[in-house]
């Protein structure tokens, strides 16, 4: 086994002579740069008994020397060579690099996060644009809506979805009356849970899990469907062979999403007063058909339409957000999984701030 690096040390008139054995390389040093620096004033170097010196060993050395002007003896020809290459570099060496200060490194990482989010919108955006410029040349030519591709589309983003959005709407129907009677219980007002099962699933929370859940679902699956295309080159060849993936891909799934979407969202608030009656006929002993008379009473008509308001937008935006990140795949198939969470997360934070915005706007026109 090679030696390690090491020194003997002497006490000299003008300071410590220090004699290096064993191999003075990178693989071998250990600790002995650390124990060169506690050493006190050193007079010479001397590299007579090493076995073997490398651009390390040698910028050890010569730091060293350097450091307390002390003089190399013993040096082979090799480590004169060395040794002469790094004493012409007046470059300056770190052992470790600046740590720059945490405010600048946090600043640094906003920025970058910052400019990727600017640069995916503008993206979505651009790719929403083409999008309309494709359905256009479709309108123009019916022939070439592909209506079958979208009816298939259907299955997947419909009918697939409705188990588990039934369940979990009927279950958060379930929790907002549970939770709603606590709270009106202690003013003698339990009554009022209908009011916010009922305006809560039709206006905002039936509609909003629906478009988180389908996100995850469809949104992630257009991702993952045309990344995969991308790497095995079936977009190329739709392009080489006259066929437009824009038509052909995107067009279908986006449809899909829209159309389904409201459906979904009606089928989904549904759900959830279903859920919130069961509670209410269990916990707070209301017969289910006041439950429904006082729904009739209490739910304008106006809640519905925001519905149907919101219901395609949302389901626009996840269409072309899942298709955009998919079209977005390169390299390999890590990229694939990279950009179909991409898909989730952008569709999801985008859904959340427009069922803000519509909140906001439909307040201030009176739709209350």
């Amino acid at each position: 086994m090679a030696a390690r690096a090491d020194f003997e040390t002497d006490e000299g008139a003008d300071g410590v002579d220090v004699r290096f054995t064993g191999r003075l390389t990178l693989a071998r040093l250990g600790d002995l740069p650390a124990r060169l620096d506690a050493l006190g004033p050193v007079a010479t170097l001397d590299l007579s008994a090493i076995e073997r010196i490398d651009t390390v060993g040698a910028w050890i050395v010569t730091r060293t020397a350097q450091a307390h002007d002390a003089k190399v003896v013993g040096a082979s020809e090799e480590a004169q060579r060395l040794l002469k290459a790094l004493a012409d570099d007046k470059s300056e060496y770190r052992v470790h690099r600046d740590r720059r200060p945490m405010w600048a490194r946090m600043l640094e990482q906003i920025g970058t996060a910052s400019v990727g989010i600017w640069r995916e919108l503008v993206g979505i955006v651009d790719f929403f644009g083409a999008m309309i410029i494709a359905l256009f040349i479709q309108i123009r030519a019916r022939r070439r809506i592909r209506w079958h591709a979208i009816v298939t589309r259907f299955q997947t983003v419909g009918v697939d979805a409705l188990p588990i959005i039934g369940l979990m709407s009927f279950l958060i129907g379930i929790v907002i009356a549970q939770q709603g009677a606590v709270q009106l219980r202690q003013f003698g007002l339990e009554v009022f849970t209908i009011n916010l099962v009922g305006r809560a699933s039709i206006r905002e929370l039936g509609l909003l899990m629906t478009a988180i859940m389908v996100a995850g679902r469809s949104g992630s699956a257009f991702a993952a469907q045309i990344g995969t295309m991308k790497l095995t080159e079936e977009v190329d060849a739709m392009r080489t062979i006259g066929v437009s993936p824009m038509e052909a891909i995107v067009l279908p799934r986006v449809a899909a999403s829209t159309i389904t979407m409201p459906l979904l969202g009606f089928y989904a608030s549904i759900c959830a007063i279903v859920g919130g009656g069961a509670f209410c006929w269990v916990g707070l002993d209301l017969p289910p058909l006041t439950y429904i008379q006082r729904l009739r009473e209490i739910i304008p008509m106006t809640d519905f339409w925001i519905m149907l308001i919101k219901a395609p937008v949302f389901g626009i935006l996840i269409g072309v957000t899942g298709c955009y990140e998919g079209m977005q795949v390169r390299q390999n198939a890590e990229e694939v999984g990279r950009r179909t969470t991409s898909a989730v997360v952008a569709a999801i934070f985008l859904v959340i701030v427009l069922d803000a915005f519509f909140a906001v706007f439909f307040s201030t026109i009176g739709w209350n």
